[in-house]
């Protein structure tokens, strides 16, 4: 983009300052065993020639990162919009989001609750994961938690392949690497395909900013795209940078000067094109006709607004892309709207911004109604809905929270993030029409039946409300549910009707009375719709009755389904792929397991077993592999039960799976601690062997073994043969060093005797951390650690900090 990047600049310039080189993606195959790591997995972020080198059979990151929930289809009624302003069919929204910097992006969540958990995807076709840099990776692939919740709301994911420009690091040649040929194909081409296929997202979103090229070099671009859209459904989104003449030069509009990135002749060059900032009324009306005369749809152009820096104060001239009582001119491309989480002071802030981007100032998208020239997306477009079949099961969940709920039970007091768990939002945030006081409705994050969070509808109850919340399309047939999940402060009277209408008649609401409750805790109604077959609900919501001074009442969940709830067959073979230390008491895991043989599964769910009988949760994913952010020892347990379950899109659980963690034994020692240390050589008289075994890492750079030699080993002599737990490698950033010094691929052999064969016990490929845990259950008196590749760039110097064994 024109205007400076300056989160991702400052990432860069960072990356560059610390020497850093880029890294395949960390991604390990769902038929590769991978190593005993139990590290954090990342998005997957390469450089042109790096990308050549992946291989998710090899990449042990891989398998974490992929998507399993389809692109869900959608439906747009006009007659149910919210705003009589917005058009439904027209002008389509891609939103460009930087959730995290392109290194170090966790791929399926965090334990950190505050985390950009997008709520407005109705307003949303296309959603570019925004990233790169000339100091990290220039090829920036989805996290699978963002593709989860997107495609959940029927929104398309784009990935990022973004060149700099040369004031930022941009080089030439990493154009000329991207557009390389062999034969008839593209290597890169094909690697980005392989990617989004293998992922589980929709395209790529190409911004090429480096100045230097020629006509020729545009050509290859224009005939690399060609060829990646022939590879398969992989979608591809041109940035106005780069023009014919090979020249960077915003055009701001579709001109003579770019048009062949997007149509050349009878040729389809890219999907859609994402317009540069500084367009008005008159490039807008001549990009459409430009297009149309291409044989191509003008809302196939984005116009994009840049709201980084200002969010709602942005200064936008909406006439032009939206003119009043006429078609929208073109599409609209929104860069960095997560500027409402990133300016905000807290989560409530973040929310309140976000609806004032997105709703409109009033916080109802159907009275956007304000001085201000931000009226919000509302005013202009119409809400989508992916809620078009049976079973549809909100909780409110936003994807974030301060604790777990399962089946109204609190099974956790962390706070977390993870898209793939967030619930479709409600189509209208919000829409309440009462002749009185109108109620508030809210998300919560202090209750939850499942989750972290739950729909809340607070204030004075002086008259009848109507609350609209997901316009739908769900056949009813003659064993159709509607649940609802409710809490009232105390028994008694909810007040409380669920609220649906029909497509035969789309605006009037009939509904059923949910009564009273019995307690103040989470009750469940089940709401027969036979009566209603052969119709089909066209929105869902609530309505209140009754009066009340202070009306307060929570609802965890809506549910929509045929028949009984259905159970899915429980997960097969948990298996922890790798653990590390992450404190003294406390590791992070990789898990994977075999899919449910049978049922919908919605997503699995991990558990640990107390010593006390209850259990507590870990975390969640619809995939078949997990990462484990931090399991707690309790007390001395010597092994902790791990149980997997899987959850439907009914929400009927299955029986768990388990498999077992072992402890070390009071009293483990490292008994490589000051033994005899040999090596295959050393990068100075003072980084030798004995250092990588002294117990420190605080000693400076010195305080390493390091070794140039081609065959790079380090080997300790135990003493005696003794009963090893666990092996721990402190790598160059453990000591200081850069991060992109970390050991990549290693082995740890062990033998009971001076002349016996070494005996493999750990493998190791593609580590990025600075300090890795291995479990094994050996018994050796020589252990070895042989390094292969010795870091994460071409530097050819092993650096260890400290080599540790330890056992009884």
């Amino acid at each position: 983009m024109r205007r400076p990047l300056h989160l991702l600049l400052a990432a860069a310039l960072s990356a560059v300052a610390l020497g850093l080189a880029a890294t395949p993606g960390a991604s390990a195959s769902d038929n590769v065993v991978a190593d005993a790591a139990g590290t954090q997995p990342y998005a997957s972020y390469w450089y042109p020639n790096t990308i050549l080198n992946w291989d998710p059979a090899t990449d042990p990151d891989a398998r974490f990162n992929r998507s399993r929930v389809p692109l869900k289809a959608r439906v747009s009624d006009p007659a149910l919009k919210a705003n009589a302003n917005a058009r439904a069919g027209e002008a389509e929204v891609a939103s460009l989001v930087s959730f995290a910097p392109t290194s170090n992006n966790p791929s399926q969540g965090s334990l950190d609750p505050r985390y950009y958990a997008f709520g407005h995807w109705q307003y949303v076709d296309k959603l570019v994961f925004w990233g790169g840099s000339a100091g990290e990776g220039l090829i920036l692939a989805p996290n699978p938690t963002v593709i989860d919740a997107a495609h959940r709301n029927g929104v398309k994911v784009y990935g990022t392949v973004f060149f700099p420009p040369t004031a930022y690091g941009g080089q030439i040649q990493w154009v000329r690497d991207f557009v390389q040929k062999s034969g008839t194909r593209y290597p890169v081409a094909d690697k980005l395909a392989q990617a989004a296929q293998y992922y589980g997202f929709d395209g790529w979103f190409i911004n090429q900013e480096t100045a230097g090229g020629d006509s020729a070099l545009a050509t290859e671009m224009r005939n690399t795209l060609r060829y990646a859209r022939s590879l398969g459904p992989v979608e591809f989104m041109w940035y106005d940078a780069m023009t014919e003449s090979g020249s960077v030069s915003w055009q701001d509009a579709l001109t003579t000067a770019n048009d062949a990135f997007l149509q050349e002749g009878s040729q389809r060059t890219s999907d859609s094109m994402f317009l540069d900032f500084g367009w008005g009324a008159a490039a807008l009306d001549s990009s459409r006709t430009l297009a149309r005369s291409l044989g191509r749809d003008e809302y196939e152009l984005f116009a994009g607004v840049d709201t980084e820096a200002n969010g709602y104060d942005t200064s936008v001239p909406w006439s032009a892309v939206f003119p009043a009582g006429r078609p929208h001119t073109t599409s609209l491309g929104l860069y960095r709207p997560e500027w409402t989480h990133n300016s905000s002071t807290g989560r409530a802030d973040s929310y309140a911004r976000e609806a004032r981007y997105w709703d409109g100032a009033s916080g109802d998208p159907s009275d956007t109604t304000t001085t201000s020239s931000w009226k919000g997306l509302a005013t202009y477009v119409a809400e989508s809905s992916p809620v078009t079949a049976n079973p549809f099961v909100t909780s409110f969940d936003a994807g974030q929270g301060d604790f777990y709920h399962s089946g109204g039970v609190k099974v956790s007091t962390s706070g977390w993030n993870n898209l793939s768990l967030q619930d479709v939002p409600p189509t209208y945030r919000w829409l309440v029409t009462s002749t009185g006081t109108k109620l508030k409705p809210s998300i919560d994050f202090t209750d939850a039946y499942e989750g972290g969070s739950a729909l809340r509808l607070t204030g004075v109850l002086d008259a009848v409300n109507t609350v609209r919340l997901y316009q739908s399309r769900l056949p009813v047939a003659a064993d159709t549910k509607l649940s609802v999940v409710l809490k009232t402060p105390a028994a008694g009277p909810s007040r409380l009707k669920a609220a649906v209408s029909f497509t035969d008649s789309p605006t009037t609401f009939t509904t059923l009375d949910l009564g009273s409750t019995t307690t103040a805790g989470w009750e469940r109604r089940t709401l027969d719709l036979s009566a209603y077959a052969g119709r089909t609900v066209a929105q869902i919501g609530l309505q209140t009755t009754g009066t009340a001074a202070s009306y307060d009442v929570r609802v965890g969940q809506l549910a929509f389904y045929d028949g009984t709830v259905d159970v899915p067959s429980a997960p097969s073979a948990p298996t922890v792929l790798g653990s590390t230390d992450t404190g003294a008491t406390s590791r992070s895991l990789r898990m994977a397991w075999t899919a449910s043989a049978a049922g919908d599964v919605h997503h699995y769910e991990v558990y640990r077993r107390n010593p006390d009988g209850s259990r507590t949760f870990l975390g969640a994913t619809p995939n078949d592999s997990y990462f484990v952010p931090r399991l707690d020892r309790v007390g001395a347990e010597t092994s902790t039960t791990l149980d997997v379950e899987a959850v439907s899109t009914e929400y009927g659980r299955s029986s768990a799976a388990s498999t077992t963690v072992t402890w070390a034994a009071t009293g483990e020692v490292n008994l490589a601690l000051n033994r005899p240390a040999t090596a295959s050589g050393q990068c100075n008289s003072t980084e030798t062997p004995a250092k990588a075994v002294n117990g420190s890492t605080s000693g400076g750079n010195g305080d390493k073994w390091c070794a140039l030699t081609g065959a790079k080993w380090l080997e300790v002599d135990l003493g005696a043969s003794r009963s090893v737990g666990r092996f721990v490698v402190k790598h160059a950033a453990a000591g200081g060093e850069s991060a992109s010094w970390n050991t990549r691929d290693f082995t740890v052999e062990v033998r009971d005797g001076a002349t016996e064969p070494w005996r493999t016990a750990v493998t190791v490929t593609g580590n990025t951390a600075a300090t890795t845990t291995h479990p094994v259950s050996v018994t050796a008196r020589y252990v070895r650690l042989s390094i292969t590749k010795p870091t994460q760039t071409t530097d050819p110097a092993a650096r260890v900090y400290e080599f540790e064994a330890w056992g009884a």
